[in-house]
């Protein structure tokens, strides 16, 4: 009987060896597995910030390549100015049918227009690594996450500045500095304006720029067929930035004054009228307003001083746009006889 019970101690002592020689073979196994995992991990993660970078927007951060190539812009503005900052998206959201702004020229070649309401499947068949959409768009913004980092900004109504709206695209994309250079450069034509118009106390032409009233329209049946613009509007900043006068029912603190009548046209009249119409809505509505006798009573109607303009960069929201509008300043006001 000892023997038998000899033997018994030893098998079970055997047994615990083993049990014990197994369970730290596991336990290595587990603290390599681990080991392994936490490397990959922090690979992984320096490999994500090597990569992209976060950024703050609208619906809350998100990590965003760090040299995007295949950028989707979803409104006129974030497009437009992230051309004016080098940044050339291979698609935009725009009215559907028809071409992107003449003052954006050659900058928009080959970049497609997806519509004002973006059409998902299209996205996603574009393969785009960057969506820059706004608020307007919060609805789906879940749905662009999906197809590709996508940043929203806010998008009130009426819109922000060109230049808070330059300012933001720039700060994403990691343009600041051009974004700066974008800004001089436009406060330095102001300049030039000022100076050719004159900005000496001496000069006869510094009264002409403080006592010029320049009027600026628009002729457009979806917004009430004729419409002006106030002091907070793009165009209206700009005029104010130059120190050009505006007729009294111009002068508020409006961003647009719509639904102006015919009774009422003497709203749009002074020295120099800027007058600008959506060439598919607005032409007929044009015509019909040249035809009316009260058009023809207008001061500035009867002195040949008004000005057929371009409608996208005078109601534009961009850098781009604002020095188009410079660029007709210089010529109606300047350059013209």
């Amino acid at each position: 009987m000892g023997i038998v019970r000899g033997k018994s101690t030893a098998i079970v002592m055997l047994r615990r060896i083993v049990c014990l020689f197994l369970l730290g073979i596991f336990s290595l196994f587990i603290v390599a597995s681990c080991s392994s995992n936490i490397n990959q991990n922090v690979t992984n993660s320096k490999q994500l910030t090597e990569n992209c970078r976060v950024v703050q927007h609208a619906m809350g951060e998100t990590c965003i390549p760090q040299n995007p190539q295949r950028v989707v812009t979803l409104w006129g503005g974030t497009f437009s100015s992230a051309l004016a900052l080098g940044i050339k998206p291979i698609a935009s959201a725009w009215i559907p049918g028809e071409p992107f702004p003449k003052h954006l020229g050659d900058k928009a070649d080959g970049i497609e227009n997806i519509g004002f309401e973006p059409n998902l499947e299209r996205l996603l068949l574009l393969k785009p690594d960057l969506i820059l959409s706004n608020t307007r768009l919060q609805n789906i913004y879940t749905q662009l996450t999906n197809i590709a980092p996508t940043v929203a900004l806010d998008h009130p109504s009426p819109p922000a500045s060109w230049q808070k709206t330059l300012e933001d695209i720039a700060k994403i994309l990691d343009k600041e500095q051009e974004s700066k250079q974008l800004i001089n450069d436009y406060w330095q034509r102001i300049e030039q304006l000022k100076q050719a118009l004159g900005v000496g106390v001496a000069s006869p032409k510094e009264n002409r720029r403080h006592q010029l009233q320049v009027s600026v329209a628009t002729v457009d049946p979806r917004f009430g067929a004729v419409y002006t613009y106030g002091k907070k509007s793009p165009v209206g900043v700009v005029l104010d930035d130059i120190g050009l006068q505006r007729p009294s029912a111009q002068s508020g603190d409006f961003f647009t004054k719509n639904n102006i009548s015919y009774e009422r046209l003497s709203d749009i009249d002074g020295d120099v009228l800027f007058l600008s119409y959506a060439e598919k809505t607005g032409k007929k509505a044009l015509e019909k307003l040249e035809q009316s006798p009260l058009w023809q009573k207008l001061k500035v109607v009867q002195q040949n001083r008004v000005y057929l303009v371009d409608y996208d960069h005078w109601y534009g929201f961009d850098v781009l746009a604002m020095n188009a509008v410079i660029d007709d300043l210089f010529k109606y006001l300047v350059n013209t006889p």
